[in-house]
């Protein structure tokens, strides 16, 4: 049989019993290591991401889609439109997954008290969102897999240096939306960003479409600030075999200022 503590006395009070020496019961209950809190909260983001039909049809069917059409119809002038075609798809599906997928999520994630009861569970506001990045970084992984077996049934062919500096870019840009998505959908109410997050994602594609299939338009130049310019622009660049030293360093301008936004105006509850 296991000893009780002993107890002790104090004047004119009960008997206080003495705590239990450590170790004493197994497991022993205490807070996970930050490690295995970002694991698991990456776990249940990225299955809850893969299994949304809306953000299937987003994420990966439209862009799937897109990039058979443009590939087929020869709606890109050029004989290897696909050296275009390709890495504007995916440029263009790592924005709706970083970008528009997580505002609109996490936006009603804090409308509907999802977000303050993870917080309330004792979870740090930088697991939630780095939890949220490692789901993006899942469906972008599916996205190259879908998108990249397509575009090589479909004849499409780069270097191995350019396969490296194509996902790289890629990537770079996808941390930079999801930064920008976290930044509107962790500060705006769920209305706002249901709107202006589909109203920009359509300006950003349009511009992005405009610049890389212009021939007339110098992408690479001050247009580059816009982020999807860069990234498109950055990408086409990258998978012909060059790095776009000057699209990755906008990228990462973005990236920084809108992380640093996001984790200072960050909101586990709806305004």
């Amino acid at each position: 049989m296991s000893k009780k503590p002993a107890a002790t006395h104090t004047a004119n009070s009960a008997p206080v019993q003495q705590s239990y020496a450590p170790g004493t019961f197994a497991p022993a209950p205490q807070r996970a290591t930050p490690a295995r809190m970002l694991a698991a909260q990456g776990k249940v983001e990225s299955l809850l991401f893969l299994r949304h039909g809306e953000q299937q049809l987003l994420n990966i069917i439209i862009p799937f889609i897109g990039l058979i059409a443009l590939a087929k119809f020869d709606l890109v002038p050029g004989e290897h439109s696909l050296d275009k075609t390709f890495p504007f798809v995916l440029a263009v599906a790592s924005m709706s997954s970083g970008f528009t997928g997580q505002a609109i999520s996490l936006a009603f994630d804090r409308r509907y008290g999802a977000l303050k009861r993870t917080g309330a569970s004792g979870v740090p506001a930088w697991t939630i969102i780095f939890g949220k990045v490692i789901a993006v970084v899942a469906v972008t992984v599916v996205q190259v897999i879908i998108l990249g077996t397509t575009a090589l049934l479909l004849g499409w062919s780069a270097p191995l240096g350019g396969v490296i500096f194509g996902l790289f870019t890629l990537f770079v840009g996808v941390a930079t939306f999801t930064a920008m998505g976290l930044l509107m959908g962790g500060t705006l109410s769920s209305e706002l960003v249901l709107a202006l997050a589909n109203l920009i994602w359509i300006t950003l594609t349009g511009l992005a479409a405009w610049a890389v299939f212009s021939p007339e338009v110098d992408a690479g130049g001050i247009l580059s600030i816009i982020p999807s310019i860069a990234l498109g622009h950055g990408m086409v660049e990258a998978f012909n075999g060059h790095l776009p030293w000057m699209q990755l360093g906008i990228l990462l301008l973005w990236l920084l200022g809108t992380s640093f936004a996001a984790n200072k105006l960050f909101s586990f509850t709806a305004k």
